[in-house]
């Protein structure tokens, strides 16, 4: 009998708790919600192995069961999440400026010039206008936006 095998034979069905807890630790160690799913179902499996005690099995068949059904769960359950929190534009600060309105400090001539938002200063294009005016920030081009005088 192997060193393993010798382990889980003595642990019984606290094995299944070892189990899902090396999972989870993976889990802590290379992120991306694989291996929590298969931790939890190890914990689960060794809940039911202490209170029913069925042949391993028995057990194994629920865990791969289990983990299946907890990972499609878990999976679609994440995806849902990621949508409906985060911010869309966290990586394009500049969308967070499309529709809005400024005024400027500073002429648009030949079609270039600057925009003072917040605390960051944009090169913009559009319009040769003067300072003071209203623009609207309609789209994004690279790292510039594209203003429209507000009417």
């Amino acid at each position: 009998m192997s060193l393993i095998e010798s382990a889980i034979d003595a642990l019984g069905p606290w094995s299944w708790f070892v189990l899902g807890l090396v999972l989870l630790g993976l889990e802590i160690a290379a992120p991306g919600t694989i291996f929590l799913w298969f931790g939890l179902s190890a914990l689960v499996v060794g809940v039911i192995a202490l209170v029913f005690d069925p042949s391993w099995q028995i057990l194994v068949s629920i865990f791969l069961v289990l983990s299946i059904v907890s990972l499609l769960i878990g999976r679609r359950m994440m995806i849902r999440l990621a949508s409906e929190k985060g911010d869309p534009g966290l990586n394009q600060r500049g969308s967070r400026y499309v529709g809005r309105e400024f005024t400027l400090e500073k002429p648009l001539s030949e079609g270039a010039g600057n925009l003072s938002i917040d605390d960051t200063i944009w090169r913009i294009t559009g319009p040769d206008l003067p300072a003071g005016t209203k623009v609207r920030v309609e789209s994004i081009d690279g790292v510039r936006l594209v203003v429209s005088q507000v009417e």
